[in-house]
C-alpha cells in the first residue's frame, strides 16, 4: 500500500491521478498514526516551507514521518516534500525540517547567475543522472521533468542523485538510504514522470 501525506499544503489530486495512469491505487493518510501502516509513502506539497511544517506539526505527522523513514521503508519527497526532508530552510526566517537528510534550503542566488533569469525557476528543465539509483531504472543520463520553486536544496554530494542547472547547478534529486526527493514535479512531467513513479512503486 502506498500512502500520499495530506497536510493541506499537497496538490493531491494530481499526484493520485498520475498513480491512477499507471494503474496503481494509493490511500491519502490524514491520520498519524495511520502512516506505519504503508509499505510506501508519498510527502507532497506546495506552498512555503514554514507553513509547511506547522500542518505537519499539527497533525502531529512530522514525528509520523520520520518514525516511518526509520523503519527503512521507502519514502518520496515531492516539491516542497523534497525540501522538508532538510534540515532546515531560510525561506520566510530560519525554521527546523523533518532533519531526514543533512542539509538546507535556500532561495536562488541571483548574483551566480551569467545571464538574467526569473525566480521562480518555472517550467520544463533537464535532470542529470549524477548517480544509479533504483528510482532512474530505464531512465537516460539526462531527462526533462516540470519544475516550479523559488528555493533549492544545497547538501553534500553524497545524498545528490541528480542535478539541473538554473543559473548554476542544484540537486534536484536527492537519496539517502530509503528517502528520495524530487524537486521537479513527477506526476506534472508526463512519461519521464510516469516512470519514475513507476519505479517507486516498483521498490
Amino acid at each position: 500500500m502506498i500512502g500520499l501525506i495530506d497536510y493541506n499544503m499537497g496538490n493531491l489530486r494530481s499526484v493520485t491521478n498520475a498513480f491512477e495512469k499507471l494503474g496503481v491505487a494509493i490511500e491519502i493518510v490524514k491520520d498519524a498514526e495511520a502512516v506505519s501502516k504503508f509499505d510506501k509513502i508519498i510527502l507532497p506539497g506546495v506552498g512555503a516551507f514554514k507553513d509547511a511544517m506547522g500542518c505537519l506539526k499539527e497533525r502531529n505527522l512530522d514525528e509520523a514521518v520520520r518514525s516511518f523513514a526509520t523503519s527503512g521503508k521507502p519514502l518520496l519527497g515531492i516539491c516542497l516534500g523534497m525540501q522538508l526532508l532538510f534540515e532546515s530552510s531560510v525561506e520566510f526566517g530560519e525554521c527546523a525540517g523533518l532533519g531526514l537528510i543533512e542539509g538546507e534550503i535556500v532561495k536562488f542566488d541571483t548574483s551566480r547567475f551569467d545571464q538574467r533569469l526569473k525566480v521562480p525557476h518555472m517550467g520544463w528543465n533537464q535532470l542529470h543522472v549524477k548517480k544509479e539509483t533504483p528510482l532512474f531504472k530505464g531512465m537516460p543520463e539526462s531527462f526533462y521533468l516540470y519544475f516550479v520553486h523559488s528555493f533549492h536544496a544545497r547538501c553534500d554530494d553524497q545524498y545528490t542523485i541528480g542535478t539541473t542547472t538554473y543559473g548554476y547547478d542544484f540537486p534536484s534529486a536527492v537519496q539517502k538510504k530509503n528517502v528520495f526527493g524530487f524537486q521537479p514535479h513527477p506526476e506534472k512531467s508526463h512519461a519521464n514522470g510516469l516512470a519514475i513513479l513507476k519505479n517507486f512503486v516498483e521498490l
